[in-house]
């Protein structure tokens, strides 16, 4: 009678090991998938960062809204301008009243502010070469007066981005090398608790492919599982938060969130596989004595 319950405990205790391993190789492999959308989206970072600084145009006093009209149009027919945006004189008064907390145009009897056209450049013409270049042929349109951009924070963008690309590379490196260790590690304690059964199954004279195939198979479904678990978590989050990172990550590129989860997938059975089969064939060499250290 008090035999029975022991194989129910059995189960239970490898259903909890097989469960711990599933969750521990889910969250890694979560942690891969977070790792990699922001790999893949690095050049997208670094574009959005430097297409954040632009030009502004302040226009001549006297220039007349349907000039204002047809300079717009040119500009943004041109190859290296990705947005332009028009800010009469109101809408200027209006913004700084709002800095300033006081309305200054009742003190001073009069708006001094110009209107101007605010403009964002395309990533690849943000550069100390094209600069220089770009600003010459703004100031060179009759209506523009003035012509201004932060020249001293693109400098410290453009040489801060090259160093974030190699740090960047060093973390993705030094990450996806701790993130194989904890599933190989995982994998290499969940194999130990089995050692006896191994070595059981030598004693009677099965042979080592034999004794790998289930492991190698629970390996998989172990890959498979944790890899959708680590998905769902990655897509709950993206869609979560989607707001607050458009246009740093592409969310909705498809061909993006397609290859990071086959990535996620592909990486969840390989590494689980290849960390089975070398941790079984370890537990093989060993004779019954050293199962105990």
């Amino acid at each position: 009678m008090k035999k029975g319950p022991k194989p129910k405990r059995l189960k239970k205790r490898v259903f909890r090991s097989w469960l711990t391993s599933a969750i521990s190789i889910s969250m890694v492999l979560f942690m891969f998938g977070t790792l990699a959308l922001i790999s893949i989206n690095a050049g997208r970072l670094t574009d959005y960062v430097r297409e954040s600084i632009g030009f502004t145009l302040v226009l001549n006093d006297d220039v007349k809204k349907v000039d204002v009209m047809r300079l717009q149009k040119v500009l943004s027919t041109a190859e290296y301008v990705k947005s332009t945006r028009f800010i009469d004189k109101e809408e200027a008064a209006a913004n700084l009243k709002k800095e300033l907390g006081e309305d200054f145009t009742g003190f001073l009897g009069y708006n001094p502010l110009f209107s101007s056209i605010d403009i964002k450049l395309t990533a690849r013409y943000t550069n100390s070469d094209s600069l220089p270049i770009i600003e010459k042929k703004f100031i060179e349109f009759p209506e523009v007066k003035e012509v201004y951009y932060h020249k001293n924070l693109l400098s410290v963008i453009n040489r801060n981005v090259n160093k974030i690309s190699i740090i960047l590379l060093i973390v993705s490196a030094l990450m996806t090398f701790i993130f194989i260790a904890l599933i190989n590690n995982t994998i290499r304690i969940s194999i130990y608790s089995e050692r006896f059964t191994i070595n059981t199954m030598q004693l009677v004279g099965a042979n080592r492919s034999f004794i790998r195939k289930p492991f190698l198979r629970q390996s998989i479904f172990l890959g498979i599982y944790g890899a959708i678990i680590a998905n769902i978590i990655l897509l709950t989050i993206v869609f979560t938060y989607k707001k607050e990172l458009n246009g740093i990550l592409g969310f909705y590129d498809l061909t993006v969130v397609g290859t990071v989860f086959l990535f996620v997938i592909l990486l969840g059975l390989l590494i689980s596989y290849l960390s089975t089969f070398f941790a079984v064939n370890k537990f093989l060499k060993l004779k019954f004595d050293e199962l105990f250290y």
